[in-house]
């Protein structure tokens, strides 16, 4: 089968993705075009332009193929006017993330608009997959609320037929064998010393919560806990101001502050701590949490947005999700660490995820595939 991928805005996660599927099904042949992680809004109005008519990517996009997948940040409308070979074959497009479920900010500035595309291109494709339940649901939902919201001429049924025919499946996580090299052996507990080694590795944007890991620092530090922390993670030109506050005050517990220098590091940083904590207001599927429980570490996260449907009480005798206070951050941090308390005070042990291992997830995109 000949495929077309395309990724219209590559952040880290987005990346992996595309070369897990592409390296663990190798039997077909793929093209591969992407465009950078930057200028957001502009990525999704403008990359069917850039796509179908920028000479880099135009020799690709035109030649002949069996099956499209494209990421939900692709303007799948706009390509198929401007590539008419691209018309008639079946379009399969991913949703890693959302633009209805995205927190409030000063920053959301033509939200309607990109919510309108991601909306065109859902309509436009064959199937949407999803990474997470949480993920379709806010997708769907959100979806409707502005349909009702317009004018006139409109009607939600219209998604009906889309969402009867979406379905979930997660980004595969690739654990190669430069992972495995770190993964602890089942039985062995390679993390028994006193001071509590946490990990906190997500994007250093304000829909991460930021704000959020500073009050559980100062809790940490209120209550004499014993403690040290790698705050890994991407970042960008614009860098919320509270990271400046936890490495000014908490540079004594820091073990590494910013992206790790390598992968292995990276790998290293996650395979040496205790839990990994996560205090997010916008997350989908939480990669960087899953592969770091599968190295090892103890989940602490709120128990808000995909992390219930990963790591619920209803799916393990453990807790390892605290109570989520949007209104009060003081009150979320005193959440985190009793259950941070609990988990080294009960010597908690990492739940399983290999659910999501790509050995066990790239037959069922294979079958999705083939069934296009």
């Amino acid at each position: 089968m000949r495929i077309l991928l395309i990724s219209a805005y590559e952040a880290s996660s987005h990346k992996a993705w595309a070369k897990t599927l592409m390296s663990g099904m190798s039997q077909h042949d793929w093209e591969y075009v992407s465009l950078p992680a930057r200028h957001f809004a502009w990525r999704i109005r403008g990359n069917a332009m850039s796509f179908a008519f920028d000479p880099q990517f135009k020799s690709v996009i035109e030649q002949s193929y069996d099956v499209v997948i494209a990421t939900s940040m692709t303007d799948v409308v706009g390509l198929k006017a401007f590539c008419p070979n691209l018309q008639n074959i079946p379009w399969l497009l991913y949703f890693h993330e959302n633009q209805f479920a995205y927190p409030a900010s000063d920053k959301q500035q033509g939200l309607v608009e990109m919510q309108m595309v991601t909306m065109y291109s859902a309509l436009a494709a064959d199937v949407c997959v999803f990474n997470s339940q949480f993920n379709k649901d806010t997708f769907f939902g959100g979806a409707r609320a502005l349909l009702k919201k317009l004018p006139d001429y409109v009607s939600p049924d219209w998604l009906h037929g889309t969402e009867s025919n979406a379905q979930v499946l997660p980004v595969p996580l690739e654990m190669s064998t430069s992972i495995e090299v770190f993964m602890p052996e089942e039985g062995v507990n390679t993390k028994a010393s006193k001071r509590i080694k946490l990990v906190w590795s997500a994007r250093w944007e304000f829909d991460k919560g930021p704000d959020r890991l500073l009050a559980i620092l100062e809790e940490l530090e209120r209550r004499d806990v014993d403690y040290e922390i790698a705050i890994l993670g991407e970042q960008f030109r614009s860098v919320p101001k509270e990271f400046d506050q936890i490495q000014a005050k908490f540079s004594h517990r820091i073990t590494q502050f910013g992206f790790a220098p390598s992968r292995a590091d990276y790998l290293a940083f996650l395979a040496s701590s205790d839990m990994v904590l996560s205090t997010a207001l916008h997350e989908f599927q939480g990669l960087a949490v899953l592969e770091a429980v599968a190295l090892g570490c103890v989940p602490v996260l709120p128990n808000r947005q995909v992390y219930p449907e990963l790591f619920g009480e209803s799916l393990s005798a453990k807790s390892y999700l605290y109570q989520s206070d949007l209104k009060n951050i003081e009150n979320e941090a005193k959440y985190a660490v009793n259950l941070i308390q609990r988990h080294a005070t009960e010597n908690t042990e990492a739940p399983s995820v290999r659910a999501f291992y790509a050995e066990n997830l790239l037959d069922q995109y294979d079958t999705l595939l083939s069934s296009l």
